[in-house]
């Protein structure tokens, strides 16, 4: 069976070794016939710690390195350079800005 390869973005890059991955993807609703947006959460293993927080990545699924994660960091697609006062913003999940 071929291992999928998904893309989305890192949103948490606080665990050693390991990046939370966030797919964002689009259906068609079976009776209202609306497209509905959904997403849903990988714990993904990065060996070298390179994945930031917004960094855009494809990930690929593999065999189970502990008990959540099951997918490995492929590539860095696009880099998100933040200066480090949206950074603190963004790890404080919604504090107060100065």
């Amino acid at each position: 069976m071929p291992r999928r390869i998904l893309t989305g973005e890192v949103v948490s890059d606080k665990m050693e070794k390991t990046v939370v991955v966030e797919v964002k993807r689009q259906i068609k609703h079976a009776v209202t016939g609306k497209r509905v947006k959904k997403t849903k959460k990988f714990m993904a293993h990065d060996e070298e710690n390179k994945c930031k927080i917004a960094d855009v990545v494809r990930i690929i699924e593999s065999k189970p390195m502990s008990k959540h994660k099951r997918w490995e960091v492929l590539e860095i697609v696009k880099r998100d350079i933040l200066d480090e006062e949206e950074i603190k913003v963004l790890e404080t999940e919604g504090g107060e800005e100065q």
